[in-house]
């Protein structure tokens, strides 16, 4: 498929943590993406917490760029952790921060979730939710394959490398379909 049409996609990780699992598995991500996908990670550990009142006065610094990377995106891909069976407040900030008007950045945008997490389920309550506000932010989740890393903490070496060959297929083939995904909704 070397005569695709290049990809552009916006990692987004809920986690800020240094040694997070969620970042790690983005950047397995990165590693596997197929030829001509390039991936940009969002830096939302500035965004501030949401404050309508704030945002009245305009948009913070750091949300006017990430609301423009996701505008420039072709994809999204985010990385969602699992706190109390929900994603993350950083994540949930970052969204509702980028999703306000005049102009919501995330409508009509091919979007894929991965996540890792210490449980058995690997994030799947996350996804889950992250998945209810990407339909009504009138994004376009991909379905297929979930990436739902459980016991993170046995499938990844000292050094952040994703060790678990089951889940690093998952990630290879869902990047592949994010990138086919992305290329037939802007045709």
């Amino acid at each position: 498929m070397s005569d695709a049409k290049p990809v552009s996609i916006l990692g987004i990780c809920g986690s800020l943590r240094r040694g997070s699992y969620n970042m790690a598995a983005l950047r397995t991500a990165i590693e596997l993406r197929p030829p001509g996908v390039t991936v940009t990670v969002a830096d939302i550990a500035q965004i501030p917490l949401y404050n309508e009142d704030v945002r009245a006065q305009g948009f913070p610094p750091p949300v006017e760029t990430l609301r423009a990377q996701i505008k420039a995106a072709d994809a999204l891909l985010f990385a969602c952790p699992e706190y109390n069976y929900s994603m993350s407040g950083v994540l949930k900030n970052a969204i509702d921060w980028a999703s306000r008007p005049p102009d919501q950045p995330f409508a009509g945008k091919p979007a894929a979730i991965i996540g890792a997490a210490a449980g058995m389920a690997g994030s799947a309550r996350a996804q889950g939710d992250l998945r209810r506000s990407m339909v009504f932010l009138d994004m376009h989740p991909l379905n297929k394959p979930e990436v739902l890393i459980g016991q993170a903490q046995t499938k990844f070496d000292t050094e952040g490398r994703l060790t678990d060959e089951v889940a690093r297929n998952l990630i290879r083939d869902l990047m592949a379909n994010l990138a086919d995904w992305a290329r037939r909704l802007s045709a």
